[in-house]
C-alpha cells in the first residue's frame, strides 16, 4: 500500500494503516533517537514518544513534506526536551576562536590507513560526537551520517539553510580537533 494511502486511512482511524506506519519507521526513529541520546533505553524511550505524538497530532499532518521528515522532527524534539531536562555539559563550539585549534592540525594523509580503520577510531568519534551539544549533533547526524540535503535538514530543524550549514561547520571542526586531539596522545 502507498505510504499516502496508509496515512489517510491512519488518519481516519485504521489502526492497521496506523501500525504499519509504525513498523516502516521504527527502525528509522530508533537509530536517529539512538545517534542522538547515545543510550538505548533513553532511545527506546524517545521512539516510543515519538510514535505517540505522531498518534496524537497525525490529523496534523498536512503531506506537505515526507512522513519521514515529519517524525525526524519530532524525534529531534523529544531529544531536544530530553537533553535541557538533564543539562548535560557539552563541548563550547558556539565561539569561533575555538573552532580550529593549530596545535591539533594534523597531516591527515601521513597516518597510517590501519589505525583510521580500526575500532579505536569509531571509538574516538563517537565519544566526540557525544561531547556535541544535541543542537550541532543533530545537524551533524542528519546531514553527514543520514545523509539529507542542506534543505531537508533545514526543514527538519525548522533552521534556515546557513544556519544549519553554520552548524554544520562548527560541528565538523570541533570533531576534527578532537579526533586530531586522540591521534596526537
Amino acid at each position: 500500500m502507498e505510504e499516502k494511502e496508509l496515512i489517510e486511512k491512519a488518519k481516519s482511524g485504521d489502526r492497521i494503516a496506523l501500525s504499519e506506519l509504525v513498523k516502516r519507521y521504527e527502525k528509522t526513529v530508533f537509530s536517529f533517537a539512538f545517534k542522538i541520546c547515545r543510550d538505548k533505553d533513553k532511545a527506546e524511550n524517545t521512539m516510543q514518544e515519538t510514535f505517540l505524538s505522531m498518534v496524537k497530532s497525525l490529523g496534523q499532518f498536512d503531506s506537505r513534506s515526507k512522513l519521514s521528515t515529519w517524525l525526524y522532527r519530532i524525534t529531534m524534539n523529544h531529544c531536544l526536551m530530553a537533553a535541557r531536562s538533564k543539562k548535560h555539559q557539552f563541548a563550547d563550539i558556539d565561539n569561533e576562536d575555538g573552532l580550529i585549534d593549530e596545535r591539533y592540525l594534523t597531516d591527515w594523509e601521513t597516518l597510517p590507513l590501519k589505525s583510521v580503520e580500526n575500532k579505536e577510531l569509531k571509538k574516538i568519534l563517537d565519544e566526540a560526537i557525544a561531547k556535541l551539544a544535541p543542537e550541532y549533533r543533530i545537524v551533524f547526524l542528519l546531514r553527514d551520517v543520514e545523509e539529507n540535503s542542506t534543505e531537508e535538514t533545514a526543514r527538519i530543524t525548522g533552521l534556515s539553510e546557513a544556519a544549519v550549514k553554520s552548524r554544520l561547520h562548527r560541528a565538523r571542526g570541533f570533531l576534527r580537533n578532537e579526533i586530531t586531539k586522540a591521534f596526537q596522545r
